[in-house]
């Protein structure tokens, strides 16, 4: 390690470190941008105890900047206990970089840890009320076509909205009226890809919506290969996506709350619940640990529970 690295400022220091977890760890660019915000915070914390090099700072300093992101006393809005965990798992990233490659010593931020999170359960809607908000939507229209086509595969292949809005028509392979599967590549976070089926229904809606509602979207814009297109001909973004959804949701009476995410919350626990393992959903929804999974088995854990109760003669004294 040369003097000026080890002597570096925080700052350039960073961004020593985010250039490492960009180009060895692939790590995606929203991802990215989120450590630079969370570190520039630590960073700025660190200044205004007087501290500007990475040597100088002790587990105390990390400790108070572990309680001062939940308190605001740093100044700036409280975090969540999410976000404030996220946050500290950038500070425990940086100060383990800085250690391995020889700009400390030692490792103030190794004992330091998140805030619990609370165990949050994904939220999904009974497969009545996906089938009345994927029925609900009128298809005789350019615009219905590509939002049933949108629905269909959001549920079918349990994709994250970023996902589906990103995809090029290069990227399916659908046939509303083949015997085989259809298939869709989808690129996830840390631009990692996987193939994911798609179900006949989905790919009978994608398969209309290329052949009579995109092209009358398409003549209007440039949108160029982009699967989705908005009314301009332009690529769909993630908020009329969701807006797609949220009509829809209401049109068929749903009184939740439905989001994108919630119909991938949804493909998850009904795939688990109609006996899918569960590392197979893993594949499916693009976990990179079949930890993040897991959290929908106690979904179905609790629904299995309460179809016992009911149903089993000795389930109660």
């Amino acid at each position: 390690m040369s003097g000026t690295e080890a002597t570096g400022t925080l700052p350039s220091l960073v961004e020593d470190y985010l250039q490492h977890m960009s180009v060895e760890r692939g790590l995606a660019p929203n991802t990215l941008e989120a450590y630079r915000r969370d570190l520039r915070r630590y960073t700025g914390f660190l200044a205004a105890r007087g501290i500007h090099g990475a040597t100088a700072i002790t587990r105390h300093d990390v400790s108070a900047f572990a309680q001062a992101i939940v308190s605001g006393e740093d100044g700036l809005s409280p975090l969540s206990p999410r976000s404030a965990a996220r946050t500290v798992v950038a500070v425990r990233g940086v100060h383990r970089f800085w250690t391995l490659e020889g700009i400390t010593e030692g490792d103030p931020a190794r004992d330091v840890h998140p805030p619990a999170t609370g165990r949050r359960l994904p939220k999904a809607i009974p497969v009545s009320e996906v089938v009345r908000i994927l029925e609900t939507v009128d298809t005789t229209t350019p615009s219905g076509q590509r939002d049933r086509a949108l629905l269909e595969f959001l549920y079918s292949t349990g994709a994250r909205i970023s996902e589906a809005v990103g995809l090029d028509v290069d990227d399916v392979s659908v046939d509303g009226s083949a015997e085989g599967p259809s298939v869709v590549r989808l690129t996830g976070k840390g631009s990692k890809q996987r193939l994911v089926p798609v179900g006949s229904y989905a790919a009978r809606a994608v398969d209309a919506y290329l052949v009579r509602g995109r092209p009358a979207l398409a003549a209007k814009g440039t949108g160029g290969a982009a699967l989705f297109l908005n009314m301009r001909g332009g690529r769909l973004s993630r908020q009329s996506a969701w807006s797609i959804l949220r009509t829809a949701s209401e049109r068929a009476g749903v009184v939740r709350e439905v989001s994108p995410h919630t119909l991938r919350h949804s493909f998850a626990t009904h795939l688990l619940e109609g006996g899918a393992d569960v590392r197979v959903v893993q594949e499916l929804l693009g976990h990179a640990s079949v930890t993040t999974t897991q959290v929908y088995t106690l979904v179905t854990a609790d629904t299995l529970r309460e179809v016992y109760a009911a149903a089993h003669p000795r389930a109660h004294a």
